[in-house]
């Protein structure tokens, strides 16, 4: 059989015409608002296809392999971090979207995008900045900000609609579902697999999850998820959800509260996630207030000439990953902030002869869940 009898082409019209038969509450590319800086159409790709696409290949993509996602510095090479993390939301929303027959490929722009503006050490890097920033620093609105203006990606209305309020603390909502559906694939991800960190760094032991979590969710990890996805899919299909919104069955939410809550006690608040907490503080700002005094130093490429001298030195500071943000400290000033940054982890019992010398294995590693 020849090549021309072995495939198919479709071309950006085919692929629209075959989203008419998503949901009547999927956003349909071809009925996108549109960019700021208007294009040609591509005619191959939607228009959700390129913003994928560019996100992808964006540099704050590629630097959130070296970012925080809960442990900082962790002594193992199986902790998530802020580009794993990422992927396995852009999993779960893509898996959401598909069983609701919404537009996949959005909220996988979406869930690409959403923590592109994350600041180095996790939500510490937030805090370190609050002082700087009239009104607060949060990731979402700088995230919008860098797909925006700082590496001009000209994205679609309703991706950075989905990046600027996928956190549930930002008001108003996602606009559309797909937004809905990483608002949700974002909690199912970090609750599932900061769980998992914690039992491998020693913080909890299996059975510390509240009760309910584990009878409704099972066990951290695909068990977790894959229950958390399809009380989202039961929900939203219910005929109780007359909101026609993507949401999770009313139980299943009540244990996913008292699990969220539970982890901000036990883990994320706690010293041992946090590590040395004042040690990522005190980088930051010690980074911040020399180059508010040494704007020079901001790379050309990385400047906002026309915000004022603190969103340009914010913007520089926040976009570095954890280990640039430690070498530029210690280089500026002949400091050691890096070998401060010891992981507060320790062996659980049942890991203690996976992790010792005798056994030839690299240090603070243990078999993938």
């Amino acid at each position: 059989m020849s090549g021309a009898g072995s495939f198919r082409f479709t071309d950006r019209t085919a692929r629209e015409s075959a989203e008419e038969q998503l949901a009547p509450a999927a956003t349909r590319a071809a009925d996108s608002r549109g960019r700021v800086r208007p294009e040609p159409e591509d005619p191959l790709r939607t228009a959700f296809e390129r913003d994928r696409d560019r996100i992808l290949h964006a540099k704050a993509f590629r630097r959130l392999k070296h970012k925080t996602q809960v442990f900082l510095n962790p002594d193992g090479d199986h902790f998530v971090t802020r580009l794993t993390h990422t992927l396995q939301v852009t999993q779960v929303a893509r898996s959401l979207a598909r069983a609701l027959a919404l537009n996949e490929t959005l909220a996988e722009a979406i869930a690409l995008a959403h923590d592109v503006g994350h600041s180095p050490f996790g939500h510490l890097g937030e805090d370190a900045l609050e002082p700087y920033v009239e009104g607060g620093w949060h990731h979402a609105a700088q995230g919008v900000r860098i797909v925006e203006v700082l590496e001009h990606l000209n994205l679609t209305w309703e991706v950075r609609d989905g990046v600027r309020s996928h956190s549930w603390k930002i008001d108003p909502p996602p606009a559309t579902r797909e937004g809905e559906c990483v608002r949700y694939a974002d909690r199912i991800g970090y609750l599932s697999h900061d769980a998992l960190d914690a039992i491998r760094a020693g913080v909890l032991r299996p059975d510390d999850l509240p009760e309910r979590a584990r009878a409704v969710f099972g066990e951290p990890g695909s068990e977790m998820v894959g229950t958390m996805i399809d009380s989202v899919v039961a929900g939203s299909l219910s005929p109780d959800n007359t909101a026609g919104a993507v949401v999770m069955d009313p139980d299943a939410l009540e244990a996913m509260h008292e699990l969220r809550a539970f982890m901000f006690e036990r883990v994320y608040n706690s010293e041992t996630a946090a590590g040395q907490k004042h040690v990522a503080i005190e980088v930051i700002r010690r980074l911040v207030d020399h180059h508010l005094s040494h704007p020079e130093l901001i790379p050309a490429s990385y400047r906002d000439t026309e915000a004022d001298a603190v969103t340009q030195v914010v913007d520089y500071v926040s976009g570095m990953t954890d280990r640039f943000a430690l070498a530029m400290h210690d280089r500026l000033f002949d400091a050691d902030a890096t070998s401060r940054m010891t992981p507060l982890l320790r062996d659980p019992p049942d890991r203690t002869a996976m992790t010792s010398r005798s056994s030839g294995s690299h240090r603070g590693q243990v078999p993938s869940p």
